[in-house]
C-alpha cells in the first residue's frame, strides 16, 4: 500500500511538472514576434469571439497556432474585439495583436466616382463639392509627374488622361490628394497599359499621343462601337495635314464645360492652342479622362473612305467622303 501511494505521488508530480512546461511553453510563445514582418489589412466581423477572430488571424498569416492567441486572452483576462478593418503586422506577437484589436478600427472607406472623359478641374471641384479635399489640392497634386510611380512614361506635365475614371474607394472625410492621383494612375496601368502593353510597344503612335486621341474620342463619339471609326477619321486627317475639327477641344480650358458663350469665343480665337479648327494636330494635351473602350478605339482605328463626320440632334453618328457631302449632312440636319 505505501508503494503505491509513493507510485501515484510520483505520478503527479510528473503531471504538474510537464503541465507547468506547456504553461511556460504557451507563455513564452505568447510573448514572440508573429510569423513575418509584412502588413496585413485584418477585417474583425461583427460578434466575433476570441476563438473565431484566433482561426481568421492563423488564416491571414498574423499567427502560427489559434491556441497560443486564445491562451494571451485568457492571460489577459478579457479581449474587447472591436468590428472593423484593422492594419497589422505579421511581426506582432499574440498579445500585441490583443492589444491592437482593441484600439479603433480603420476608418470605413466610401465611394468617390470619376466619370468617363472628366478633367482634372472636374475631378478637383467634385472633391471639393464633396466635402473631400480644399479647392486646388487634386489640380496642385495632377500637375507634375514627381512622386508618381508607373509601368509607363509619364507626361513632363499634367497628368490629364492617365488618370483612369473609375469608383474609388476612399477614407472618409477629407482626403489626401496625391493618394487619389496614385490610385487613378495604378488603375491606368491595370486597366491599359498592362493588358495593352504588347501592342503599344509596336504601334506607330507612341502611348502619349493615343491617349491624347483616346481623349477626345470619350467626348465626340457616345457609342463606343463607333470610336474605332472617328478615329480612323481623325488620325487620316491628321496624317494628310488637315486640322481635325473637334470642337471638345476648344472646351477644354473653360471653366464650366458647357458654357456655350465662352465656348463660342474660344471658336473665334485662332491663338487658342486647343482650337483644332485652326491648330492642325493633336492639342498640347488630353482633354480629359479616357476609358478602356476609347484607348482601344484609338490604338486600333478603323480604316474608311471618310474624311468628315459630323452627330445629328439624337447624337447619331454621319460620316461623310469630301467636304461636299459633309456640307449637304450639315443643312440636313442643322449642324452648325
Amino acid at each position: 500500500m505505501k508503494r503505491l501511494v509513493i507510485v501515484v505521488l510520483a505520478l503527479l508530480l510528473l503531471v504538474g511538472i510537464g503541465g507547468g512546461g506547456y504553461y511556460l511553453k504557451l507563455d513564452l510563445a505568447a510573448k514572440s514576434a508573429g510569423p513575418g514582418t509584412a502588413e496585413v489589412e485584418f477585417e474583425v466581423p461583427k460578434g466575433a469571439t476570441a476563438r473565431s477572430v484566433g482561426t481568421l488571424l492563423e488564416k491571414n498569416g498574423l499567427i502560427s497556432d489559434p491556441t497560443v492567441f486564445r491562451f494571451a486572452v485568457w492571460k489577459r483576462g478579457k479581449l474587447a474585439l472591436k468590428a472593423g478593418k484593422f492594419k497589422l503586422s505579421q511581426s506582432l506577437s499574440p498579445l500585441e495583436l490583443c492589444d491592437a484589436l482593441e484600439k479603433p478600427p480603420l476608418a470605413e472607406d466610401e465611394p468617390f466616382v470619376v466619370l468617363e472623359g472628366w478633367r482634372i478641374r472636374d475631378v478637383d471641384a467634385a472633391l471639393v463639392a464633396a466635402g473631400r479635399a480644399d479647392a486646388g489640392a487634386y489640380t496642385k497634386a495632377a500637375s507634375s509627374r514627381v512622386g508618381y510611380t508607373a509601368p509607363f512614361t509619364l507626361p513632363d506635365g499634367v497628368l490629364e488622361g492617365y488618370l483612369y475614371p473609375e469608383t474609388y474607394m476612399l477614407p472618409k472625410g477629407r482626403i489626401d490628394s496625391r493618394q487619389l492621383v496614385q490610385k487613378q494612375l495604378d488603375q491606368f496601368a491595370a486597366r491599359v497599359f498592362t493588358p495593352l502593353q504588347g501592342e503599344l510597344k509596336g504601334h506607330q503612335r507612341s502611348l502619349h499621343e493615343i491617349v491624347t486621341m483616346a481623349s477626345m474620342l470619350e467626348r465626340e463619339e457616345p457609342t463606343p462601337s463607333n470610336r474605332p471609326l472617328v478615329a480612323g477619321i481623325l488620325w487620316k486627317r491628321i496624317d494628310l495635314g488637315y486640322p481635325l475639327g473637334v470642337d471638345a477641344t476648344s472646351r477644354y480650358e473653360l471653366d464650366e464645360w458647357n458654357d456655350r458663350t465662352a465656348f463660342l469665343a474660344k471658336l473665334r480665337d485662332k491663338s487658342d492652342p486647343y482650337n483644332t479648327r485652326h491648330k492642325k494636330g493633336l492639342p498640347p494635351t488630353p482633354i480629359g479622362a479616357p476609358t478602356q473602350a476609347s484607348i482601344e478605339g484609338a490604338l486600333r482605328p478603323t480604316e474608311s473612305e471618310y474624311l468628315y463626320y459630323l452627330h445629328d440632334a439624337q447624337k447619331v453618328l454621319h460620316p461623310s467622303r469630301n467636304a461636299e457631302e459633309h456640307e449637304a449632312l450639315r443643312k440636313k440636319y442643322d449642324v452648325y
